[in-house]
C-alpha cells in the first residue's frame, strides 16, 4: 500500500521510522546508517530541489554505490517519508520555549518556526502532506503543539482546527514567498523590472475607468515586507482565536463537568 504523498510503502516507512534498519548480528560494521542516508538526502534536496533527489544522487553524496542504499531504504518513496519525519523533530530550545509560554505566544513561536521551516527547505512545499505518516518526530511535534492549547477548555476538534488554521495560514504565505524567490532566481528579472514591464498596459487599463478600486490604491499598498504581512494576518488570526477562548470561559458550562479541559 502506497502513501499518497511519496509513493512509499506505508508499513515499511513506519517500520523504518520507529525501529530503523537492524544490522545483522554477524559481519563487518556497515559504513552507512539510516540517519546518514536521510541527512544526505535532505542536504541534496535543500541544495538542488526535490527533482534532483534519487537513490543514485544520494549515493553519490555519500560516496557509495547506489545498491548500498537499498540495504537500508527500499526506495525513493520511503526515503522521502523518512526525510519528512527527520525534519519534523522540534528543536530542543524551541520545545522548552513552547512549554514555558502562554498559549498565544506559543502559537506565534509555532507559526514563525513553520515559516522558517519552509524557507529553509522549500522542496517540502512540493510534497503532498495532507495525510502525513506519524513517525516519532512528527508525533512528538504534534504532541507539543497540542500541549500549547491544554487547559483552555477547548474540545479536541477545537484544538485540531486551531492548529490547522495557523498551519494553513503560514503554509500558504510560505508557498507564496518561496515561489516569489524562485521566480526571481529562475527568470533573472527583479520584482521592480517585472512590474515596470507592466506599466504601459496598466496605464491604459487605468484610463478605461473599469477598475476604480484597483487604481485607487496609493503607493504604499504593497509596501509591507513579507514579515510585516505575515505578522498582520497572524495577529488577526490569533485575535479571533483569543476571542473564541474568552467566549468559552464566559460560557456557564466552562469548565466541563469533571474539570476536564479537553
Amino acid at each position: 500500500m502506497s502513501s499518497a504523498h511519496s509513493g512509499g510503502d506505508i508499513s515499511r516507512s513506519l517500520e523504518l521510522m520507529w525501529r530503523g534498519r537492524e544490522r545483522a548480528a554477524r559481519g563487518p560494521k556497515p559504513a552507512l546508517t539510516l540517519e546518514r542516508i536521510v541527512t544526505a538526502a535532505v542536504t541534496l534536496a535543500d541544495r538542488e530541489g526535490l527533482a534532483a533527489l534519487s537513490m543514485r544522487r544520494v549515493a553519490a553524496e555519500l560516496g557509495v554505490g547506489t545498491m548500498s542504499l537499498y540495504r537500508y531504504v527500499p526506495g525513493k518513496g520511503e526515503l522521502i517519508d523518512l526525510m519528512l519525519d527527520h525534519l519534523a523533530a522540534p528543536e530542543d530550545e524551541e520545545e522548552r520555549a513552547l512549554r514555558e509560554a502562554e498559549w498565544r505566544p506559543a502559537l506565534e513561536i509555532i507559526a514563525w518556526s513553520t515559516y522558517r521551516h519552509y524557507h529553509d527547505h522549500p522542496w517540502l512545499l512540493q510534497v503532498n502532506q495532507a495525510r502525513p505518516l506519524l513517525g516519532p518526530n512528527a508525533l512528538r511535534g504534534f504532541d507539543v503543539s497540542l500541549a500549547v492549547l491544554d487547559g483552555l477548555g477547548l474540545s479536541s476538534p477545537d484544538k485540531i482546527s486551531i492548529i490547522s488554521a495557523v498551519d494553513s495560514y503560514i503554509t500558504g504565505l510560505a508557498r507564496h514567498y518561496v515561489l516569489l524567490r524562485q521566480a526571481n532566481e529562475e527568470s533573472g528579472i527583479t520584482d521592480e523590472e517585472f512590474w515596470a514591464a507592466q506599466g504601459p498596459i496598466m496605464a491604459t487599463a487605468m484610463n478605461t475607468g473599469d477598475f476604480p478600486h484597483v487604481f485607487a490604491l496609493d503607493d504604499t499598498a504593497f509596501s509591507r515586507s513579507a514579515e510585516e504581512s505575515i505578522r498582520f494576518g497572524l495577529d488577526r488570526l490569533l485575535d479571533g482565536i483569543e476571542a473564541y477562548v474568552a467566549a468559552k470561559h464566559d460560557d456557564p458550562a466552562y469548565p466541563p463537568p469533571g474539570g476536564s479541559c479537553a
